[in-house]
C-alpha cells in the first residue's frame, strides 16, 4: 500500500511493507514535527531549551519563520527555528560543490589479441599510456577465438609484458584473470606525490 502526503511545497511517499515503514531523508518541518516537546534553538544559533512543540511552533510563526527538526534522534529531538528555503538552497550549493570537487573515474577499455604484431601491440601501448596520462584507468581485455582458448598463457604473458613496459605509469589494480573467451587486467594511474 502506497500513501502519497503533500505538506506546503515538501511531497513525502510512504512505504508500508513487512519491514516497517521507509519514510524520504528530508527534514520535518512545522506541522509534520509531531513529538510533544523538542530542544530549541533560536534563529540565531541560542540555546532556548526545552518547550512544548506547539509553543516553538508559535514562536517560529510570530518569526516568520519555520520550526525544523534537525536531530531527530535526540532525546527530545532538536529543532531550530530558520528560513527552511534558504536552508535547503544552502544545502543544494555545499552538495553542488562538493560533486564538482569530486573527480571522475572513467574506465578506458583496450582490446588486444593473442598473436598481435609487434606494430599493433607498440600502437596499443601507447593508448594505454596515453589513456593512464591522463589519470583514467585502463581495462585491458585480451581476446581468444577459437584454438585460442585453449593457450591462455600466451594471454597472460602479453599482459605481463604490458604490465613490464607501462611500470612508471600505471598500477596493476586487479591482476589477469580469464571469463570466457577473454581475459582481463585492470591498470590505474600511478599515484604521484604532491609537489
Amino acid at each position: 500500500m502506497w500513501d502519497d502526503v503533500a505538506w506546503g511545497s515538501v511531497a513525502i511517499t510512504l512505504s508500508f511493507s513487512s519491514l516497517g515503514v521507509l519514510i524520504s531523508a528530508e527534514a520535518r518541518i512545522n506541522e509534520r514535527i509531531r513529538v510533544p516537546e523538542v530542544r530549541l534553538v533560536g534563529p540565531s544559533g541560542e540555546q532556548v531549551g526545552i518547550v512544548r512543540t506547539d509553543d516553538a511552533r508559535k514562536l517560529a510563526y510570530d518569526a516568520d519563520l519555520d520550526l525544523v527538526e534537525v536531530a531527530p534522534k535526540a532525546k527530545p529531538p532538536v529543532a531550530k527555528i530558520m528560513d527552511y528555503g534558504k536552508y535547503k538552497y544552502e544545502q543544494d550549493q555545499k552538495a553542488r560543490e562538493a560533486r564538482k570537487n569530486q573527480q571522475q573515474t572513467v574506465v578506458k577499455e583496450q582490446k588486444f589479441r593473442p598473436k598481435i604484431d609487434e606494430h599493433d601491440y607498440q600502437t596499443k601501448k601507447g593508448n594505454v599510456e596515453r589513456f593512464l596520462e591522463k589519470g583514467n584507468k585502463v581495462k585491458v581485455t585480451i581476446m581468444f577465438r577459437g584454438r585460442e582458448q585453449s593457450r591462455p598463457e600466451l594471454g597472460y604473458r602479453l599482459l605481463e609484458r604490458l604490465a613490464d613496459d607501462i611500470g612508471e605509469l600505471g598500477v596493476v589494480e586487479s591482476r589477469p584473470k580469464q571469463d570466457g573467451r577473454n581475459m582481463t587486467m585492470v591498470f590505474g594511474p600511478a599515484r604521484k606525490g604532491k609537489k
